[in-house]
């Protein structure tokens, strides 16, 4: 059941996602009934207090190594 929201999302883009990325997103939404923008903005918003900056800065490392290859000298 999709809960009424009244906090305004002014920001609008696209965005691109994996497949696994969305389906987590989904799920995510399913849990809370907030929607796929509320959801993100809560996320994003409060990331700092769900995501230890230190493993996050690794798993970036390990994103980028893997999709884009090592760094060249």
């Amino acid at each position: 059941m999709a809960r009424k929201k009244r906090y305004p999302l002014p920001k609008r883009f696209n965005a691109a996602l994996s497949e696994a990325a969305y389906a987590r997103l989904r799920a995510i939404d399913a849990d809370t009934g907030l929607g796929n923008n509320y959801c993100l903005t809560v996320l994003l918003e409060n990331l700092d207090e769900i995501a230890d900056r230190d493993r996050l800065a690794e798993v970036y490392r390990r994103f980028i190594h893997e999709q884009c290859g090592p760094e060249e000298p």
